[in-house]
């Protein structure tokens, strides 16, 4: 099977010979009454108990900068404090949920660089989410390494573990537990108005005093104990999901499994059977009576509707789901273009973090750039720019340790193979080869050959773009027999591709060139600040890699990501059946009848938010004012988009109940985008969070949506609300 297993790593070599490189809460359940939210998990397990206690920690940037900081996990159980000499740094914490991993030893370029090999069991590195940088860090002993590894890896595997409503919970009870400033257990008036502005709610005087008041039974000018769980639940109360419930809870005020099949039948439009309204109620309901019952009570009811199965997105294509047996151009390829670089194209740092960010997000094609370097080691790096440089070897070793993090094989495709399974698990090296697969070289000296370098045509210089010039590079044997099925030749026509190409020959082409040409895309190099062109397009017209910069947080990014989303996020999209037809002449632009036109109408009714963030978190009176757009991309006649009313000083849970309907053309190539923006009158909205997804994995029904930073992360607490019908046109 092709699979998530198959990497293509396409090489540039520029001036320089082949070279071998050496490559040989935890559930944290929050007890409501008096804040005792640290589990028993802290207070028990050694690996966790040695974080809370804390110890010292050297923390590397450079050689000369390696300073002993205290490092210390605080008692809310998923925030790390560590000591700062700046009087005035005030990010000197950070939050588990920030953490997108824990690599031991010296895996980072920092740590490979300053310090010894000797020190690997003491090193390990905190990579986080989004732009902030690693935080590479020696501990004085490999026991006192293991403990902070492992007790970090616990914790967000804990967090990780959480289901959505817990995670909506525990957001809520950690920010209960900041208002509550002297740490006595127990709400005053004023912390209550601290925490609404926490949580993203504009209360005046008057309302907070009165819910207040209808939560403080004791009359004591606190809340405490039941107080507090009752402010709670007055605070979580969604109205929207309540009239659902009541609709459909028809058995003592519940909903028996008859009654949750009915749900499902008439609103979820899924074609489900007792037996599996049976399965939601034993995976859902906390509540053991109502279980014995074989019902499902509100709670039980929420929890449906926040997990996998109640999301947009069917959890049928979270698994690979598609035929994987088919040649390798009947698949959308998801693919990064030079790849090496963290930031622009001119003055950047390459990086092996690069790469690494870049397949961890499925990217399935990386490019590698290599050029002469001292003593004959080759570099990565932009050729003619000010981009720093990165070692080639350091390069393959981290294609090689996160290539295939879910798979056992990994092997580079230095031969043919028989069957398209064998592919699984392989590395295919595009690039240039001397001759035909058929020849046979009887020597291993290296040979002059004539070739139009990819990078030289996106290199476009600073006044523009220019022709690609040929040059001769040396190319040696050894490099040119890693290329077996594709190899990179430059394009004159598709009457002559038609004629003369072998099957195993691949052309590129820069964006302005590739409206209507098919193969690998990239930017064009006058984006020399990574920006990104759309893929839409490219796919519409057939296009099999479609290379954008990874590193760069944008629309054109969560295009992408959408797009490769199903299919067990593997990396590789099958084509529609129409585009897999030698000869198809579908036009994106210009619909004619044809066996794409599959005409749909999608209804979306944005219904509400929950828990978005705030924006400014240093101002604590600032409140967003939140609106939802949403988009449609995919052929011509297929592209709208249509937004909500702003709603005034309510990031908690906003509703707008607005209902937009759209024509779906091509559904099979149709891309729904949901983003939620802060509203502001005077200057440019600023981004919240968004979602992205192919039409075609679309549940209908009520469904909620989670929300997505601008670097492609989990909001944990945040999503929207919606219902959502595909109808027949």
């Amino acid at each position: 099977m092709l699979s998530c297993s198959v990497v293509l790593v396409e090489i540039h070599f520029h001036l320089c010979l082949w070279y071998v490189a050496d490559t040989h809460r935890y559930a944290i359940s929050p007890d409501l009454v008096g804040f005792v939210c640290v589990t028993s998990a802290l207070e028990t397990d050694a690996d966790l108990q040695y974080l809370v206690t804390g110890g010292k920690l050297t923390k590397v940037k450079s050689n000369s900068w390696k300073k002993k900081r205290f490092f210390q996990l605080q008692d809310d159980g998923e925030t790390i404090w560590h000591e700062s000499q700046k009087a005035l740094k005030r990010n000197n914490t950070f939050s588990i949920n920030d953490v997108e991993s824990v690599r031991r030893g010296r895996q980072s370029e920092v740590l490979q660089k300053f310090t010894d090999s000797s020190m690997e069991d003491l090193c390990f590195s905190i990579i986080f989410k989004g732009k902030r940088n690693t935080l590479d860090l020696v501990a004085s002993s490999p026991e006192d390494a293991k403990h902070w590894v492992t007790g970090l890896e616990k914790l967000i595997a804990s967090m990780q573990n959480l289901n959505t409503q817990q995670k909506s919970e525990h957001w809520i009870i950690s920010r209960m537990r900041r208002a509550d400033k002297n740490r006595d257990n127990v709400m005053t008036l004023k912390e209550v108005k601290h925490f609404l502005h926490d949580i993203n709610i504009e209360v005046n005087d008057m309302y907070a005093a009165k819910l207040f008041e209808a939560c403080d039974i004791s009359k004591s000018g606190a809340l405490e104990g039941e107080e507090i769980k009752h402010f709670y639940e007055l605070l979580t109360a969604r109205e929207e999901i309540e009239v659902i419930y009541g609709k459909y809870a028809l058995t003592a005020g519940q909903m028996s499994a008859s009654n949750l099949l009915d749900f499902l039948q008439k609103e979820q439009r899924e074609a489900v059977s007792l037996d599996y309204a049976l399965m939601l109620i034993e995976k859902y309901e906390p509540d053991s009576a109502a279980k014995q019952k074989k019902q499902m009570s509100r709670d039980g009811f929420l929890r449906y509707l926040t997990s996998a199965e109640g999301t947009v997105f069917n959890p049928a294509h979270k698994e690979v789901y598609q035929d994987m047996r088919q040649p390798l151009n009947n698949y959308f390829i998801s693919s990064s273009h030079n790849t090496y670089l963290m930031e622009d194209q001119l003055k950047g740092p390459s990086s092996t973090e690069a790469y690494i960010r870049a397949l961890t997000k499925g990217c399935r094609c990386v490019e590698l750039d290599c050029w002469d370097g001292p003593n004959g080691e080759p570099l990565i790096y932009h050729g003619h720019t000010l981009t720093s440089k990165v070692l080639f070897k350091d390069v393959i070793k981290a294609i090689r340790d996160y290539a295939f993090r879910v798979s056992v094989l990994r092997h580079l495709l230095a031969h043919g193979v028989s069957h398209q399974h064998e592919l699984k698990g392989r590395i295919l090296v595009k690039g240039k080869r001397l001759n035909k697969l058929d020849v046979v070289f009887e020597d291993n000296s290296s040979v002059d050959v004539d070739s139009v370098s990819e990078e030289d045509e996106s290199a476009e210089a600073k006044e523009g773009e220019q022709k690609a010039k040929k040059s001769k590079i040396k190319l040696a044997k050894e490099l040119s027999d890693l290329v077996v099925y594709c190899k990179s030749v430059h394009f004159n026509s598709f009457e002559h591709s038609k004629e003369k190409q072998a099957f195993y020959e691949m052309a590129s082409f820069k964006e302005s060139k590739a409206k209507q040409l098919l193969s690998r895309i990239y930017p064009a190099g006058s984006r020399t600040d990574s920006s990104n062109y759309n893929p839409v397009q490219m796919w519409n017209s057939g296009c099999q890699i479609v290379a954008l910069n990874f590193q760069t947080p944008c629309k054109q990014m969560d295009l992408n990501q959408g797009r490769f989303l199903p299919n067990g996020k593997c990396g590789y999209i099958l084509k529609p059946h129409f585009m897999r037809i030698p000869d198809f002449n579908f036009d994106a632009c210009n619909l004619t009848s044809g066996r794409w036109l599959r005409k749909k109408n999608l209804h979306i009714m944005v219904i509400s938010a929950q828990q978005l963030p705030k924006l400014n978190k240093d101002k604590v009176s600032s409140i967003v004012d939140p609106f939802v757009r949403v988009e449609i991309h995919g052929v011509t006649a297929d592209k709208s988009s249509a937004q909500t009313a702003h709603i005034n000083n309510n990031g908690f849970n906003p509703m707008w109940n607005k209902t937009f309907v759209f024509a779906i053309n091509v559904p099979e190539l149709a891309i729904v985008r949901f983003v939620v923006e802060d509203y502001d009158p005077a200057s440019a909205n600023d981004f919240i969070g968004q979602y992205t997804l192919p039409f075609t994995s679309i549940q209908n029904g009520y469904r909620h949506i989670p929300l997505l930073t601008k670097c492609g992360n989990v909001i944990p607490s945040a999503g929207l609300f919606v219902h959502i019908m595909a109808l027949d046109d």
